[in-house]
């Protein structure tokens, strides 16, 4: 073999090896991209049903209910369109509460978005600037507060 297809073959087989090597970083990086979606995303976009998800938006008044001795937690979030029934065991931020702001990270199983990861909002004026954003486009954004994702504390 001469040189020249010597060298021809070490530089094909370095870029087959790279472009492997970049497969496999973005195969690695898509599984672990965490999308944020209001409820209306998850209720329309069949796509997202097995994917691992943020939903935010605001806890309903009066969906709350307590289970195993306030382990579990079970309310729905909206986004003024569609509503998502949440289930969560784990400890509940002591800011969590009805009509307040929430991002809870998960999956959808059989119809119920399963919450592995709760977030609830900091203080009285700061929300997700996500959730605030989904607000808008819904129409349910209250004028006169902070912009997305400033609070008081900022201020």
């Amino acid at each position: 073999m001469r040189r020249k297809r010597r060298r021809l073959i070490a530089v094909l087989a370095g870029l087959a090896c790279l472009g492997f090597a970049t497969a496999l970083v973005l195969y690695a990086f898509n599984d672990n991209l965490v999308f944020f979606k209001t409820p209306t995303d998850l209720v329309t976009d069949a796509s997202l049903k097995d994917r691992r998800v943020r939903i935010g938006g605001l806890v309903e008044d009066k969906s709350i209910a307590r289970e195993d001795g306030g382990k579990t937690l079970r309310f729905r979030i909206t986004d003024g369109n569609n509503t998502v029934p949440v289930t969560y065991t784990g400890v509940i931020p002591d800011l969590f509460r009805e009509g307040q702001g929430v991002v809870a990270e998960g999956s959808m199983d059989r119809g119920t978005f399963r919450a592995a990861t709760l977030l609830a909002k900091h203080d009285e004026k700061y929300m997700p600037p996500e959730v605030a954003e989904a607000l808008k486009k819904s129409g349910h954004w209250q004028e006169g507060g902070p912009p997305p994702g400033t609070s008081s504390a900022k201020q």
